[in-house]
C-alpha cells in the first residue's frame, strides 16, 4: 500500500462537536425572520455543504429545500453575525482528536483541514479548540470558487504540498467527504459519529470506519500497533 504523507480532516462533525454552536446561531436568525426555531438534534442533520445551505434547510426543514430569496439573505446575514460570536462557546473536539494529531505531527505527516465551513470561522474555530498548530493548509468553503463534494479542494490541498493524491487520506464524517475523497483518487477514512444527514457511510465501503479517530493511527502509520 502507498505510504501516506498527506492526511485532510473535515472540521465539523469530524474534529469538532460544533453543531450547539451552529444551532445556537441558526435559532437566532430563525427568530429574527419570524419562524419557529429547531431542536439542536434537527440541526445536526441540516449541517454540511456551507452556511448558505444550512439556513435554506433550517427555513425550510428539508435538506434541499430553498427559501425565498430575500428571506434567506436576511436569516444568512443574521446567522453570520451572530455565529460570529459564539463560533467555540460550547463547541468541544471529539474523543481521541487531540491524541491523533499530535502523534501524526511527530511522525512529520503533512496535514490539513478542508471544510466546507466559511473560511472567516474556520481559523477562530481551530485556534480556539487548540488544532490550528497541526495544519499547514486550511481551506474553508468559500477559500475557492467550489467545495466538497467537488475534489476541487483536496486535489488544491496535495498540490500545495507536493503529494499526490494516491499519498493522500481524507478523514470525514459525511457522503460529501467520501465523494470529494473518491473524486480526488484519495483514501476515504470515516468516523462514526459526527453528522452524516442519515447516510450509511458503510454502504458506500470506506477504505476505514472507526469510533475513535485514534483508531486511524495503524492505518496511517505502520509503526503503532
Amino acid at each position: 500500500m502507498t505510504r501516506v504523507r498527506l492526511v485532510l480532516f473535515d472540521l465539523d462533525g469530524t474534529l469538532v462537536d460544533s453543531a450547539p454552536d451552529i444551532a445556537e446561531a441558526a435559532n437566532a436568525a430563525l427568530r429574527a425572520v419570524g419562524r419557529e426555531v429547531r431542536s439542536e438534534e434537527e440541526i445536526r442533520h441540516f449541517i454540511g455543504n456551507g452556511a448558505e445551505r444550512l439556513i435554506h434547510r433550517c427555513l425550510t426543514g428539508l435538506r434541499d429545500g430553498n427559501a425565498p430569496s430575500p428571506l434567506h439573505q436576511t436569516a444568512y446575514s443574521e446567522f453570520l453575525r451572530r455565529y460570529a460570536d459564539c463560533v467555540s462557546a460550547r463547541s468541544k473536539l471529539f474523543p481521541g482528536v487531540q491524541e491523533t494529531l499530535a502523534v501524526l505531527s511527530a511522525a512529520d505527516i503533512t496535514m490539513g483541514c478542508i471544510t466546507n465551513k466559511p473560511e472567516r470561522f474556520t481559523h477562530p474555530l481551530l485556534a480556539d479548540m487548540g488544532l490550528a498548530c497541526h495544519f499547514q493548509i486550511v481551506l474553508g468553503g468559500d477559500s475557492l470558487p467550489v467545495k466538497k463534494p467537488d475534489p476541487a479542494p483536496l486535489l488544491h490541498a496535495a498540490e500545495t504540498c507536493g503529494v499526490s493524491p494516491q499519498e493522500s487520506v481524507m478523514v470525514g464524517d459525511s457522503f460529501t467527504d467520501l465523494a470529494a475523497a473518491r473524486a480526488a483518487g484519495m483514501r476515504i477514512f470515516c468516523v462514526s459519529y459526527g453528522y452524516p444527514a442519515g447516510v450509511d457511510l458503510r454502504a458506500h465501503a470506506p477504505d476505514a470506519w472507526v469510533d475513535d479517530m485514534r483508531d486511524f493511527l495503524p492505518k496511517l502509520l505502520p509503526e503503532v500497533r
